[in-house]
């Protein structure tokens, strides 16, 4: 090789050299997706201690001639006013009592947002959110009960759902299909369970800008069979109850899978109470058109650690006072004085507990 060779040779090592310092690194490997089995994380529904409690009993006060129907939302305010959220005879019905159950008013009648009631809860602020998963949308209400924000429409009738037979519209940052329940985090980020048909949990800033999306319908990791309830911890973990898929998905919360709490029954309804030692209320329900041998394992009310642990239980499945007939919505802001709501026998109970201090102290 001659001198020009070995100069030539020199340059083209020099500049690879220097090219490769100007190089950006290579990416990081794709991340693992985490199967079912990696993210369970088992809980013990059995053995745990029963949490003494009693009913207030009839405690909701009507004017005559109004009726609750199906109790499948309620909430209470700062003030400890309460919101039932309602199916009778004249569809969706929001309605208002004071902290003793006595009627005060209706809130939103002939609203083109009401048609078939799901849940409603009241925010930090005490505004009142409904959602309705036979109008697909979702409305922001003022304490003084005006609409201020709406997010998601009515579905054309031609638009499909899965008893309908006709295709599913794809999802979309802004329509819902029968979503089934709200929360927020302490800046004000708006989660949404859009649970029967799009089986998904959707993220939105405080004003209402669709963010992220995360699940699709089905069984296996990432997907929910009826995302039936949502609720947001003090750190800003986000808790789906996926009712069908019999457990409950934790995600962080940009809507990245965390774990899935299993051997928790059919989680129907889902409430974190305020603190501040957070605990998660999860009621294992079944409807009277399930199989009748579920009814002996089912209707109980489980008090878990956040990070999955069940501590405590209490209910059975029945429909006297103080027998919980499909636990459809609760109200935990007193951890020890709870509302449940009931889509079966059409009530809203009021529950004391009387917890031993095993189920009130963390060992954490």
């Amino acid at each position: 090789m001659n001198r020009f060779s070995l100069a030539g040779a020199a340059l083209l090592l020099s500049t690879a050299s220097l090219l490769a310092q100007q190089a950006p690194p290579p990416a990081p490997p794709a991340p693992t997706t985490l199967t079912p089995a990696q993210l369970a994380i088992k809980a013990t529904a059995q053995n745990v201690p029963e949490i003494p409690y009693k009913h207030g009993g009839d405690f909701i006060k009507l004017p005559p001639n109004l009726y609750l129907g199906e109790s499948v939302g309620v909430a209470r305010n700062s003030k400890s006013e309460i919101f039932i959220f309602t199916r009778n005879g004249e569809g969706a019905r929001l309605l208002k009592f004071d902290k003793d159950g006595k009627f005060m008013r209706e809130i939103g009648r002939g609203s083109y947002a009401f048609a078939m009631a799901h849940a409603v809860r009241v925010d930090a602020q005490d505004f009142i959110w409904t959602v309705d998963e036979g109008t697909n949308t979702i409305v922001k209400w003022s304490p003084e009960g005006r609409p201020v924000m709406i997010i998601g429409r009515r579905h054309e009738p031609i638009e499909g759902t899965i008893s309908s037979g006709l295709p599913l519209p794809p999802a979309a940052p802004y329509n819902f299909n029968r979503p089934t329940d709200i929360a927020w985090d302490a800046a004000g980020n708006i989660f949404v369970s859009d649970g029967y048909n799009n089986g998904r949990v959707v993220k939105y800033n405080k004003d209402g800008r669709f963010i992220k999306s995360y699940g699709t319908r089905g069984r296996e990791a990432g997907q929910f069979n009826t995302a039936h309830g949502i609720q947001v911890d003090a750190a800003g973990n986000v808790y789906a109850a996926d009712r069908n898929n019999g457990r409950i998905q934790v995600l962080d919360n940009d809507l990245n899978p965390k774990a899935m709490y299993t051997n928790v029954g059919r989680p129907w309804s889902l409430c974190i109470t305020n603190g501040p030692h957070q605990y998660l209320y999860s009621s294992n329900s079944n409807p009277d058109t399930n199989n009748s041998e579920t009814a002996a394992v089912s209707g109980e009310i489980y008090k878990m650690e956040l990070d999955g642990r069940i501590i405590g239980k209490f209910g059975h499945a029945g429909k006297q006072l103080g027998e919980f007939s499909t636990t459809h919505a609760i109200d935990c802001r007193n951890e020890n004085e709870l509302l449940i709501g009931e889509i079966i026998s059409w009530r809203i109970q009021k529950i004391f507990l009387q917890p031993t201090p095993s189920t009130t102290t963390s060992s954490r």
